[in-house]
């Protein structure tokens, strides 16, 4: 069976970049797969490891003559690779990303790309709190969405390309427009990711001796924000300064639903807390069915 793409280029080999590599690899979906990454360690171990045909530090090295460039690097990065990689891009070529932010990502890229390149932004919703090359596997998208924004006048055929490259890796491909993929996932992802980093900064200004016993004692809901927060600081970093609007409207509204469980508890509304408790396992028995777990 001839494959998809004849080359692909994973630019930043952490996680997502390596886990992708794996499973084009694993299915087939390029005849070669290239990477680059600012961490010559990182390049290297790519390549040992035989998730990539060749590992390098410059992008446009690695861009050059790739039918599909795929961004995995940090939001921040990205106008600085896309300017560095344009010059070296085929006509025709397809410029993709994997970041958790997309207007941004349009915002970043798109100036920098040569007539002739199609743009097709993406966000596949899977993860862990692990980084580096070794922290990949191609099951991590197996059942999992893979969310599309492509700009308004892209051609459908290169849309579609990137839409089974990832059904190819086992997702599910949703589209929508960057704006409501933002808004959505700052209230699925981002705010979340805020609430542990807040919790757990909260834990490590304790006094000494609370700090450890919190440590000690940490049961599954603490336990489960430390992995949370233990998260690549500078990927979270950027989504955050690049969704700051709908980060800021989500965190409002939290503000304000948490002032109104302040006032439950303060006036003992049993009743009030019974009923925010059933409507939020709900939500639980709602992820479960859909296999989000």
């Amino acid at each position: 069976m001839t494959a998809p793409f004849e080359r692909i280029a994973i630019l930043g080999i952490g996680l997502i970049g390596s886990s992708l590599a794996r499973a084009i690899k694993a299915e087939g979906l390029a005849r070669s797969v290239v990477c680059a990454d600012a961490n010559p360690e990182h390049a290297r171990r790519a390549e040992s490891l035989g998730i990539v045909d060749a590992g390098v530090t410059d992008p446009a090295e690695a861009a050059a003559g790739a039918d599909l460039v795929m961004l995995c690097t940090p939001l921040g990065a990205y106008a600085a690779v896309a300017e560095a990689i344009g010059p070296a891009l085929k006509p025709g070529a397809i410029v993709s990303d994997v970041g958790s932010v997309k207007q941004a990502a349009i915002d970043a890229i798109a100036p920098h790309l040569p007539a002739g390149v199609h743009l097709v932004p993406g966000h596949p919703v899977a993860g862990t709190e692990k980084s580096g090359p070794d922290a990949g596997f191609a099951a991590l998208f197996p059942g999992r969405w893979c969310i599309l924004t492509p700009v308004p006048g892209t051609d459908e055929a290169v849309t579609r390309r990137v839409a089974d490259l990832w059904r190819g890796c086992g997702m599910k491909v949703e589209r929508m427009s960057a704006d409501h993929h933002d808004r959505v996932l700052a209230i699925t992802s981002h705010l979340p990711h805020l609430i542990a980093y807040t919790i757990v900064g909260t834990a490590t200004d304790l006094e000494d001796h609370l700090r450890q016993e919190v440590i000690k004692y940490s049961a599954s809901g603490f336990r489960d924000f430390t992995r949370i927060a233990g998260s690549d600081p500078t990927m979270w970093r950027d989504v955050f300064l690049n969704n700051r609007e709908a980060v800021l409207d989500c965190l409002q509204r939290f503000n304000e639903d948490l002032t109104a469980l302040q006032r439950a508890i303060r006036r003992g509304e049993g009743d009030v807390l019974f009923d925010l408790f059933t409507r939020t396992r709900d939500i639980r028995r709602g992820v479960l069915e859909a296999k989000q777990a």
